[in-house]
């Protein structure tokens, strides 16, 4: 298992860091929430010249609107499926051919998923989904999550899952896949020292993965998964959650400073 060993970022880093790279649930929510602190963190952090894209396995229907109301640059959807440029139309990172065929091709996977294990259920926001199929993790043990995982590899999809939800998608389709693209295309001035990926789960794993994105961090709840990652962030922040976020924000503002 290659894992960091989570210790704490040279300092003088952290002044060079142009994008920071966020997921969203658990790692920008406070208990699910998005709070006044944030806002206020991520005005802040674009006075500073400092921008932040979204990275999240949240539906292509939900992330159009919070890369639109949001103070951030853009935000990649369905953990690497789709891309929103603030106010421009979406970009599909992934080719899934014929829409239509390839939900019902995710259906079909979900349907024998369903016989294995009955207790699992539909997310509420599948239905505004492009990319990928999505089910509640709640009720499901990590012996279960890595049996679905296998099923889903052997009907030849790839598997995930977050705080929230466990996805089937094409196998190739994650986080680090999408932000690959969007910096290509949209940053592609900044040099690896430049950008900080952050998140708290499973579905973050790719982001964490020091030979694509040297800085990385978690905030503190992502130790919760540290035996069922195998990339760590190289660091770690003191607090949980949207708090996390804030600290590290804070930390990163105050060395521009």
């Amino acid at each position: 298992m290659n894992q960091s060993s989570l210790k704490p970022i040279d300092s003088y880093r952290w002044s060079k860091i142009r994008l920071l790279a966020t997921d969203m649930d658990g790692t920008l929510t406070q208990e699910e929430m998005f709070n006044f602190k944030l806002f206020q963190t991520l005005t802040r952090l674009s006075t500073a010249g400092i921008e932040v894209l979204i990275t999240t396995g949240r539906s292509a229907g939900w992330v159009q609107a919070i890369a639109t109301y949001l103070p951030v640059v853009g935000a990649i959807a369905e953990n690497g499926g789709l891309f929103y440029w603030n106010h421009h139309p979406q970009a599909n990172l992934i080719s899934q051919g014929n829409i239509d065929e390839h939900r019902q091709q995710l259906r079909r996977v979900f349907q024998i998923l369903k016989t294995k294990f009955p207790q699992i259920q539909e997310s509420s926001d599948n239905r505004f989904r492009l990319t990928d199929w999505t089910f509640e993790v709640k009720n499901l043990n990590v012996t279960e999550l890595e049996q679905i995982d296998r099923v889903c590899q052997s009907e030849g999809y790839g598997f995930t899952y977050s705080t929230i939800q466990c996805h089937i998608k094409p196998k190739y389709q994650n986080k680090a896949s999408g932000l690959r693209q969007v910096i290509a295309q949209y940053f592609p001035d900044l040099k690896p020292a430049e950008i900080l990926t952050i998140g708290d789960s499973p579905n973050d794993e790719s982001l964490f993965n020091q030979q694509e994105f040297p800085l990385s961090a978690g905030v503190a709840n992502v130790l919760k998964y540290q035996d069922q990652l195998k990339y760590l962030p190289a660091y770690v922040t003191n607090k949980a959650e949207g708090e996390g976020f804030c600290e590290l924000a804070e930390l990163i503002i105050s060395h521009r400073q």
